[in-house]
């Protein structure tokens, strides 16, 4: 473009860093805060402000492992509510199990929270650190150094461009399925959509979470608290075809249909705010790093929301490639050490969600039943259940 005017000198960083969302921003305090003594310079790029998002509505299921990792940072958010109870079983069908935090020891199983609070408290974090901040800015295409011991990475603000070198590049961009580039990955059409929003009902269940497999799909309910602790964060499961027709719905409608959907066992649906909907798939990267480049966060997997395990996974690789790169410096080797002690526990929570997104997504009689067994045989066999509930909630390292 004739307008841009690129900058004579470029800047050069130990660690850049594609992506100021909640795994992005992580990635960035916990270098601060671990290579002191490397002294890793380290950017941040990013389209946008992160403030831009401190009002962001959406609901956003944090694990206790989660929260373990982002409080000594100082970044947990304010507005964060905790699950002390998970209720999963099936509408109009046999098999339930409960997961209580007292069986695990712990204050909580997780927490829900406002996207931007997340946002907004990991931006104050990285404010106080030596973060060298490019925003708004949008990456362009990087390119490896004719040596290879720098990435070369287009930077563009307004009508300036600015080029930046660095020793390693951490694309943390997010975005829905069925917005990023399938190359090099796996994927799968769950053939569903997911309606989301607020929701207020009329007799709440402090502080729990609900997991109801319905026969078009999932419906999750997540305590965000309240005066009254009446505001459920939802997410229902269904084909394109039913959400497109509730998607024209009023209020009132939709809200009737939700409670035919999920029975009355905290009363009336009677309020919802900030409806969106949005396709349900996963893409998976084959792999976290090639070269001088890792990928992290949604940038490398998208995944189904039935366990509410994607930034909690993104958050675990942020930790460990913080961990990798304090200990290796910014270099292959370091990127290499973190796609090895990542891929357990990647591996794990890719399939087991998969699994659950394709076995309590299916509508056929026969399955049914299996899933009633297998909820029944995880409530009769606690080992199992707490293994389970462990891997959501800590995931698997090296």
């Amino acid at each position: 473009m004739s307008d841009v005017r690129p900058l004579p000198n470029p800047h050069e960083f130990d660690v850049t860093i594609v992506g100021a969302g909640p795994v992005g921003l992580a990635l960035a305090a916990w270098l601060a805060r671990r290579s002191a003594s490397a002294a890793l310079s380290v950017a941040l790029v990013d389209a946008r402000e992160p403030e831009a998002a401190a009002g962001d509505p959406r609901a956003i299921a944090i694990s206790e492992g989660s929260r373990m990792l982002l409080e000594p940072l100082g970044a947990w958010p304010a507005d964060a509510n905790a699950i002390e109870r998970i209720h999963v079983s099936q509408r109009g069908r046999f098999g339930r199990t409960l997961i209580e935090r007292a069986e695990h020891g712990l204050p909580a199983l997780g927490y829900v929270a406002r996207y931007g609070s997340i946002v907004h408290a990991l931006a104050l974090a990285v404010r106080r650190t030596q973060t060298h901040w490019f925003t708004p800015c949008r990456a362009l295409p990087p390119q490896a150094d004719a040596g290879d011991a720098f990435v070369t990475l287009p930077i563009q603000s307004a009508h300036v461009q600015r080029t930046l070198r660095t020793r390693v590049l951490i694309n943390a961009e997010g975005g829905l399925y069925g917005e990023a580039s399938t190359a090099k990955r796996a994927t799968r059409d769950y053939g569903q959509t997911a309606i989301v929003g607020i929701v207020g009902v009329s007799a709440p269940q402090p502080h729990v979470a609900w997991e109801r497999f319905t026969d078009e799909g999932p419906i999750a309910l997540l305590p965000m608290g309240g005066v009254r602790h009446a505001d459920y964060a939802l997410v229902w499961c269904m084909q394109p075809a039913q959400a497109a027709r509730r998607g024209a719905l009023s209020d009132a409608q939709l809200l009737t249909e939700l409670g035919t959907a999920f029975g009355e066992r905290m009363g009336r649906f009677e309020s919802i705010k900030g409806r969106a909907a949005f396709p349900l798939g996963l893409v998976a990267a084959h792999t976290l790093v090639e070269g001088r480049m890792a990928s992290i966060g949604n940038a490398a997997q998208t995944l189904h929301p039935v366990a509410g395990q994607g930034l909690n996974l993104g958050l675990r690789d942020a930790h460990a490639l913080a961990d990798a790169l304090a200990h290796a410096g910014a270099t292959p080797e370091a990127l290499a050490e973190f796609a090895r002690r990542s891929a357990l526990d990647r591996r794990l929570t890719i399939g087991a969600t998969d699994t659950l997104a394709r076995l309590f997504t299916v509508d056929f009689g026969p399955l049914s039943a299996l899933r009633g067994l297998a909820l029944t045989a995880l409530e009769c066999l606690p080992p199992a259940k707490m293994a389970l509930a462990r891997q959501m909630m800590f995931g698997q390292r090296r």
